[in-house]
């Protein structure tokens, strides 16, 4: 299935170094992937970086093996795990560093998402914006089980609390799934710093009423700052076969 990308990063209004990172530079739209640092500037940045560049040339120098595409994905972000613990052993100072990812591939006509913590996947089909990707932290699993509700989990002082990253020596399994796409579905993967600002009916708004990719994203990362804009901002947005080079807009790549 024929796709088009765009994305856009930014600080935000409070911190002065961008932690997060992303990939949409591959010429087929094979795979993209959002990644959120921690621990520290330099740590969280290096670990951002070192995921999408692991997770990028394992699925590159992998891409025509026997292997499945769920075990691509998950071997994908094993090994980038495996590279930012190696980084932690060589640089003390970062021993701390992790970093959330999501990665959505088109392999074989078939479309796979793989994430770790709670950087997201949202599918924006006709006027609904659905969230496929289930975050790993501990409001999503006291929603889960009822302990909260949404209300609550949107201001309670634990929602930045993970319970799965990379970075993690005991990281031993990674969440990889299919999902369905039809024409005119329009994909997002995002940071936490986007859906930290806006509710998800604020995200499907700017999505389904701004057709030019590049404008949507921009429209998400402002509409982020105004309000509070405390934490990076990452969109990246993914729109399919009937959507014209000249809707979706030229691809943007900036950091802070």
């Amino acid at each position: 299935m024929k796709s088009l990308f765009t994305g856009l990063s930014d600080p935000g209004l409070v911190r002065t170094v961008n932690q997060d990172d992303y990939h949409l530079d591959d010429p087929e739209g094979r795979f993209f992937i959002v990644a959120d640092g921690m621990g520290g500037h330099a740590g969280g940045q290096e670990a951002s970086r070192i995921a999408t560049q692991e997770i990028q040339n394992y699925l590159n120098s992998n891409w025509q093996s026997s292997e499945s595409s769920e075990t691509l994905l998950e071997n994908a972000f094993l090994k980038a795990n495996q590279a930012i613990v190696q980084d932690q052993a060589n640089h003390p100072e970062r021993a701390d560093m992790g970093t959330t990812a999501v990665v959505v591939m088109l392999r074989e006509g078939q479309p796979f998402c793989a994430h770790v913590g709670d950087s997201r996947l949202y599918r924006l089909r006709g006027a609904k914006l659905s969230q496929i990707t289930e975050d790993h932290t501990w409001v999503a699993r006291a929603m889960k089980l009822g302990d909260i509700n949404s209300d609550q989990a949107r201001v309670h002082p634990w929602r930045h609390v993970l319970s799965k990253c990379l970075g993690r020596e005991d990281l031993r399994q990674i969440e990889v799934q299919p999902f369905d796409l039809q024409p005119s579905d329009r994909l997002l993967l995002c940071s936490d710093g986007l859906t930290e600002e806006l509710p998800d009916h604020l995200i499907a708004s700017h999505l389904k009423t701004i057709r030019a990719g590049d404008r949507a994203a921009t429209a998400l990362v402002d509409a982020a700052k105004d309000n509070g804009g405390r934490d990076n901002i990452t969109v990246v947005i993914v729109a399919f076969e009937d959507e014209s080079d000249e809707i979706l807009g030229k691809t943007l790549r900036t950091a802070g």
